[in-house]
């Protein structure tokens, strides 16, 4: 397998770099500044490259970046460079279709071939190589970019020819874990108002009408106040809601309950005591008593 570059090691780059290092991908890493995690994963046989240009001139590489901004900023055209041979980069990002779009056409003009690979999971989640993974671009580089990512994931949906689909898909399910987020807080809210502790109430939820992932896992982290570190913090939230507001802008469809999750998000960060913690912990709001630290 040929070397690769990893741009962006947050929580989520680092664990899925580190997947890829322990499975013997040729992994070079770059981050904007020195972190605990480019450390260890330099430990475990990574290189480390001096520029975001270096790590994007591997003939594979990707990034997991923030937002937006920092896609645009990082994943620049001066940054790309030319191709002197075949090159794919696959953003695992969260990013709007829009900006998926444009880099698309960024690294096709630079004749670099883009893929869209956004995942599906928390931190730990990577760690343990259990992500699903959205894929959207030219089939032949999807086929070369889903051999690097199988050490990190359990399956990979491959979900159109246009990069910016996988974005999409990704945009709504983060939508559609926000409903969830915000259901549970409310449910969880009322009951304990009553005086049933919360963790009995999520056992029963999720053992009957809502045993999927989002409920089991945020249902427990609720209950029991984990939420930190935070796998996804409350801004990140409120960024991909404001993704999903995008996209319904851009195709005229009509998002009704997304500003009163908006309203939550926001006050949420607003609370000193919440705007560092995991996403679910908007719960806090609506809950009688006993704010985390």
């Amino acid at each position: 397998m040929a070397a690769a570059g990893y741009l962006g090691l947050g929580r989520m780059g680092s664990a899925i770099a580190g997947r890829m290092v322990d499975s013997g991908i040729d992994l070079t890493v770059w981050n904007r500044s020195p972190s605990a995690a480019q450390d260890d994963l330099v430990a475990a046989g990574a290189g480390v490259a001096e520029t975001a240009a270096h790590a994007l001139a591997k003939p594979v590489s990707f990034s997991m970046l923030a937002d937006d901004s920092a896609a645009d900023a990082v994943l620049s055209r001066e940054n790309i460079g030319a191709a002197n041979g075949p090159r794919v980069h696959a953003n695992m990002a969260s990013v709007s279709a829009q900006m998926s779009a444009l880099l698309s056409r960024r690294f096709a003009d630079a004749g670099v071939v883009y893929v869209a690979a956004p995942v599906l999971g928390r931190p730990e989640v990577a760690a343990a190589g259990k992500l699903n993974i959205l894929l959207a671009g030219p089939s032949g580089a999807v086929d070369i970019v889903e051999s690097y990512l199988a050490p990190c994931s359990v399956k990979r949906w491959r979900l159109g020819d246009e990069p910016q689909q996988a974005n999409a898909v990704k945009i709504s399910i983060n939508l559609m874990i926000l409903h969830a987020l915000a259901s549970m807080s409310e449910g969880i809210a009322l009951v304990e108002a009553e005086g049933v502790p919360a963790s009995e109430f999520v056992e029963l939820f999720t053992s009957t009408f809502f045993g999927g992932v989002v409920h089991s896992v945020y249902g427990g982290i609720i209950a029991e106040r984990r939420y930190a570190p935070p796998g996804f913090t409350v801004g990140l939230g409120l960024k991909d809601l404001s993704l999903a507001e995008r996209l319904a802008r851009e195709s005229q469809t009509e998002l009704p309950l997304a500003p009163a999750i908006r309203e939550r998000f926001e006050a949420a960060l607003a609370d000193p005591q919440l705007a560092h913690l995991d996403w679910s912990a908007i719960a806090e709001l609506g809950r009688p008593s006993g704010r985390p630290n």
